[in-house]
């Protein structure tokens, strides 16, 4: 069997961005929800049946008390934040599995339910489906992989390594030293994606940097003044990492069996046929990943 991993927060969010505006008979914005519902029934219409969708039910999380710039609900949109309870009541209508995550993160689920998966030997391939690049930090092999929905691109663990020049194992330490704008925390000054991929790629993790800089043994230039920074700055990289680490260890479930989608529930038709009656408004303007603006739609 296949275990399908969704990132319900970044689907909501890149369908949000990417749809015409659609109301309902109260007046309430359902266009995002819409998109979302209809990608998860094209897969089980494709006969991917073994399903889990972790939302951001609160924002902020215990990450928010370890580092006050960690990324908050500030600044989203009112009609997208309205969405997620309304995205996790229709999914548990449709009898989805839903992690909806306060204390922890979406990440976090995605990651704990790909740690619980891979250990039941019926699971030929888990599939995370978020382009987040937090999550490569869980790629194991061909067997627990990356999507990319919208782009269409799948990352195994070769792929991770390609892409950002590290090990899966290593992602944790060079988010901490590169940073995440996304998740609020820079990194260290002067450290980017060159020296870091160069560095991890040697020594793996960040408590296995040697101190003096003569005994890195990389081709990248300003040795002395990097390791300078991170000599001084060590324990803002651990506490970085710390971070970046998901956790894996929430029990979300005993057996994957529980993620089987055996059909909806009788709640499902009326809320179905709410979305449906929608109307639909003028075309947002869609932003990318890269904050830059299109005025096309994205495909589903």
């Amino acid at each position: 069997m296949e275990v399908h991993l969704i990132d319900g927060t970044y689907e909501l969010f890149r369908h949000f961005y990417a749809l015409p505006s659609a109301k309902d008979s109260e007046g309430r914005e359902v266009a995002a929800v819409r998109g979302v519902l209809g990608s998860l029934l094209g897969m089980m219409q494709a006969n991917m049946t073994y399903i889990g969708v972790a939302t951001d039910h609160v924002i902020e999380s215990f990450r928010n008390r370890m580092w006050p710039g960690y990324k908050t609900g500030q600044g989203v949109d009112s009609e997208l934040l309205a969405q997620f309870p309304l995205l996790e009541e229709t999914l548990y209508a449709l009898g989805v599995v839903v992690w909806a995550m306060e204390e922890y993160e979406a990440d976090d689920a995605l990651a704990s339910a790909a740690f619980l998966a891979r250990e039941d030997i019926r699971v030929k391939r888990v599939v995370i489906s978020t382009p987040d690049k937090d999550l490569a930090q869980c790629v194991q092999g061909t067997r627990v992989v990356q999507l990319d929905r919208r782009r269409r691109l799948e990352r195994d663990e070769q792929g991770v390594i390609e892409k950002f020049g590290v090990k899966p194992s290593s992602i944790p330490d060079y988010l901490a030293l590169v940073g995440d704008t996304a998740d609020g925390y820079p990194g260290l000054p002067g450290w980017g994606a060159k020296s870091a991929s160069a560095v991890l790629l040697r020594f793996g993790r960040l408590e296995a940097i040697p101190l003096n800089a003569q005994d890195w043994q990389v081709n990248i230039s300003n040795l002395k003044s990097l390791s300078e920074t991170f000599n001084s700055k060590r324990d803002l990289a651990f506490l970085f990492r710390d971070l970046a680490t998901l956790r894996t260890d929430l029990q979300l479930f005993e057996t994957v069996d529980e993620l089987l989608w055996t059909g909806p529930t009788p709640a499902f038709p009326p809320m179905a046929d709410r979305l449906d009656k929608a109307k639909f408004s003028v075309k947002r303007v869609s932003r990318s990943h890269d904050g830059k603006i299109s005025n096309r739609a994205k495909p589903l």
